[in-house]
């Protein structure tokens, strides 16, 4: 039971406690040395790293260009955008890696563009414990539409290989990438194909 005295000592503390911090605090001077709004350095004036990006712009089987690849090579891996128009693909999974040679000039095939970069004979698929390539890349989800929009993060590469001598293509097979199965996944034919510039 709480006595009138243990209330009253009780009140008299918190009333002390109060009083200390109602002293008034200083407020610093408006000119403290900080930059005002003005003086603060624009987002294109060195506040982020300078980053590599590429396009490339994806032609589909018939040679018509079905949908763009944007690549933004960050501090920490590389990050690729897809967006495939509608009638582009046929609905579901596909395999999408990078490939070693920037040329889509067999149109229809695709093989010109080579195989994975990064190759590594036996090590292809995200899911091999020998591997994965630096071209292996998350299946990508075409809608019912045919149309798809992906993003995508590796560390496997980085732009400045991608933009090496022959340069790199993105590649997107008929069927998905189980990332496991030699040489690509059971991914199929190569059915739209895009060089990174």
């Amino acid at each position: 039971m709480i006595t009138r005295t243990a209330i009253a000592s009780l009140a008299i503390a918190l009333a002390a406690c109060g009083q200390q911090g109602a002293t008034p605090q200083e407020m610093p001077d408006s000119d403290n040395g900080l930059p005002t709004t003005n003086e603060m350095p624009g987002p294109d004036e060195g506040v982020f790293p300078s980053m590599m990006t590429a396009t490339a712009s994806i032609i589909g089987a018939e040679g018509t260009e079905i949908g763009t690849a944007n690549f933004l090579d960050g501090p920490n891996g590389e990050m690729i955008r897809v967006e495939l128009n509608s009638g582009s693909l046929t609905p579901g999974w596909h395999g999408i890696h990078l490939h070693g040679t920037g040329t889509c000039e067999d149109v229809g095939v695709f093989k010109a563009s080579g195989g994975h970069h990064g190759k590594i004979e036996g090590a292809h698929g995200l899911l091999n414990p020998k591997g994965p390539e630096a071209g292996d890349l998350p299946n990508i989800w075409v809608a019912e539409d045919g149309s798809a929009g992906y993003e995508a993060f590796t560390r496997l590469t980085a732009l400045d290989s991608l933009l090496d001598e022959d340069g790199s293509a993105l590649i997107i097979h008929e069927a998905e990438d189980d990332h496991m199965t030699q040489p690509i996944g059971g991914a199929g034919a190569r059915v739209a194909c895009g060089v990174i510039q």
